[in-house]
């Protein structure tokens, strides 16, 4: 069955929801949906209490590592964490309470090429088990093509049946970001949650443009149960209008 996934964006220490494509690396260009008042720490213990695991936590650039493990701290072994992880500091993350570590921009090089070695070494290090691969994509006509570096630059890698065969072998979950739909709550991209629910033999997060609590039972229906789903900027716990929290608690809690 599709479950609702929690989220915890920072960027710059704080808590926010951000549109993903306007990332530039310019923070005058960003577009920003919501900053909170309240800590990381306090989202993750309102998914600690209602007993929420497999959120993620996502680092936007520096300036975050305090932030996310307050997080970690307030939610031992229940979120998943990403951005800027690599070889070298994936064991500390799960040393300071994260229950997988997420990898994108690590595994690719300046020119956007797979570097599948790394991810052999990944999981030599840590195990299959703690790994979550972050194959966020922007839709290229009828395809959807793996961005990395906040999504700002394409990759050699194409979501299709092949990759997500290949790449499943060496990790627990997949989490995708709709590059292009993040932050708009403009509705799903219908098409990559139907392929993904057809092509993916393991756990898989989708994430972009939900806007209504009804994208949970659409997200179902599409992929056969098999995708889940994170809302974020159309949530009221970050000031969204049209989602409520206690909403999808209620569907993930359904028999």
């Amino acid at each position: 069955m599709t479950k609702f996934r929690p989220c915890i964006d920072l960027h710059n220490g704080q808590v926010k929801q951000l549109v993903g494509s306007s990332f530039s690396g310019d923070d005058g260009d960003l577009k920003t949906n919501f900053v909170s008042t309240n800590s990381a720490g306090y989202y993750a213990s309102i998914y600690r209490n209602d007993v929420l695991f497999g959120g993620h936590v996502i680092k936007l650039g520096p300036g975050n590592d305090v932030a996310a493990r307050e997080a970690l701290s307030a939610f031992p072994d229940g979120l998943q964490i990403g951005g800027g992880i690599n070889l070298t500091n994936a064991a500390d993350w799960l040393q300071w309470g994260a229950s997988h570590i997420i990898v994108t921009s690590w595994l690719f090089n300046a020119q956007g090429n797979f570097l599948s070695e790394r991810l052999g070494q990944l999981v030599g290090e840590i195990g299959k088990e703690r790994v979550v691969l972050d194959l966020s994509c922007r839709a290229q006509e009828d395809r959807w093509i793996v961005t990395m570096n906040n999504w700002q630059s394409a990759t050699d890698l194409e979501i299709n049946a092949s990759t997500i065969c290949e790449l499943s072998e060496s990790c627990d979950e997949f989490l995708i970001h709709a590059a292009d739909m993040e932050g708009k709550c403009g509705g799903i991209d219908t098409r990559l949650v139907e392929l993904l629910g057809s092509i993916c033999p393991i756990p898989v997060t989708y994430a972009g443009g939900a806007s209504e609590l009804e994208d949970l039972s659409r997200v179902e229906k599409l992929s056969g149960g098999n995708v889940d789903l994170t809302i974020g900027s159309a949530l009221d716990l970050f000031g969204g209008k049209t989602v409520e929290y206690a909403d999808c608690l209620a569907w993930n809690r359904r028999v």
